[in-house]
């Protein structure tokens, strides 16, 4: 009995140690997302190559993502924002930022592996989450500015929107380029051809589900028909 009580007591205690260890891991990735926006070249190379980040941080970066876009619809003044909150769908607000997304990674993966890539499909999806994290510092702090400003003082807001907007888009530049180990050039190109890859995935699921449709509905009208010749 004694035995079988240690060995549970030894379990219980290796459990907790491998808790305490994943939680310290977490909120160390976590914070180091303070480095790689500040000095994205060293920083997102550490992601791909040292192991510095993590796929929890990258969803928690996501996550936020999606929150902030959904915050930005209903808690922005209405002086600097027009969408009318009761007829907002958040489950449709937020895939249509998370599938374009994750399509966009898939696209970049595919594309790049013909072509000597050095990056995963799970470096790319850490690198982009990373490159989220100024857009959801500054919007959420805009947010929070939009209902202490007047209109007149919008044009600050604007910048700072855009700012975000640009310093995401630098980042996600930088961190695939890093990376798949590409020159900037060769980034550059792969970037455009990722967009049309990800317009392609996008074109075939939509004719896919299209084709499915219209046999689901071929097969219930053909269902309905026999069962009215029968009954």
């Amino acid at each position: 009995m004694r035995t079988a009580q240690f060995t549970k007591q030894a379990e219980t205690n290796v459990k907790a140690e491998k808790r305490k260890a994943w939680w310290s891991r977490y909120k160390s990735t976590l914070r180091y997302a303070l480095h790689v926006i500040t000095h994205p070249f060293d920083g997102f190379w550490d992601l791909a190559h040292e192991n510095k980040g993590s796929l929890a941080a990258a969803n928690t970066f996501l996550f936020l993502f999606l929150l902030t876009r959904v915050l930005k619809l209903m808690c922005t003044s209405f002086q600097f924002i027009s969408a009318p909150v009761q007829h907002i769908n958040l489950f449709e607000e937020t895939f249509s930022l998370l599938i374009p997304f994750l399509v966009l990674c898939l696209a970049n993966w595919a594309m790049t592996t013909l072509f000597d890539g050095k990056g995963r499909f799970k470096d790319i999806y850490i690198a982009m989450c990373y490159a989220l994290v100024p857009y959801v510092m500054i919007q959420l702090l805009m947010i929070v500015v939009s209902n202490m400003i007047t209109f007149e003082e919008g044009s600050f807001y604007n910048v700072m929107l855009g700012f975000s907007v640009v310093w995401c888009v630098f980042l996600a530049f930088v961190g695939l380029m890093q990376v798949h180990d590409y020159s900037p050039l060769k980034t550059a190109i792969f970037l455009i051809v990722t967009v049309v890859g990800a317009c392609v995935i996008l074109f075939l699921v939509l004719v896919f589900f299209s084709l499915l449709s219209d046999a689901a509905g071929y097969f219930i009208s053909m269902y309905r028909e026999i069962v009215y010749r029968l009954y």
